[in-house]
């Protein structure tokens, strides 16, 4: 059974730090684009970053807001991908989700591809940054 569940969200004050995981189940991450999205009250689902597959070389891409605060990584051991999110904002409040692409079109920038290309979801995890 194909799954991935998110974890790490919390309420946190702004400048503070979270680590967010999502851990896959019943296929290889590794051969998959990986997409943290996030989505606001009131506001359209949006990428935050993406981690293409490793036969499109791993390459990692963030959203424009993101200003090198977000680090996304994998850990093909643990068949885990990670966003450290760091100096976080009252903006930065939404529920967080990853999702899982097949890279069926070895895209280089992972950013590419739209949400509805995206095969697998988790449920999501909620960031709060509110002081």
């Amino acid at each position: 059974q194909v799954q991935l569940v998110e974890s790490g969200g919390a309420l946190v004050q702004p400048g503070d730090s979270l680590r967010l995981s999502c851990a896959a189940s019943g296929f290889t991450l590794d051969d998959y684009t990986i997409g943290w999205f996030r989505q606001a009250p009131g506001k359209e689902r949006e990428l935050v970053s993406c981690i293409s597959s490793s036969s499109s070389d791993g390459n990692t891409e963030y959203g424009d807001f993101v200003k090198g605060r977000f680090t996304i990584s994998r850990d093909n051991a643990k068949n885990t991908v990670y966003l450290q999110m760091n100096e976080l904002k009252p903006e930065d409040t939404a529920v967080y989700y990853c999702a899982a692409n097949p890279d069926v079109l070895h895209y280089y920038y992972c950013s590419a591809y739209g949400p509805m290309e995206y095969d697998y979801w988790g449920q999501g995890t909620q960031v709060t940054v509110s002081s």
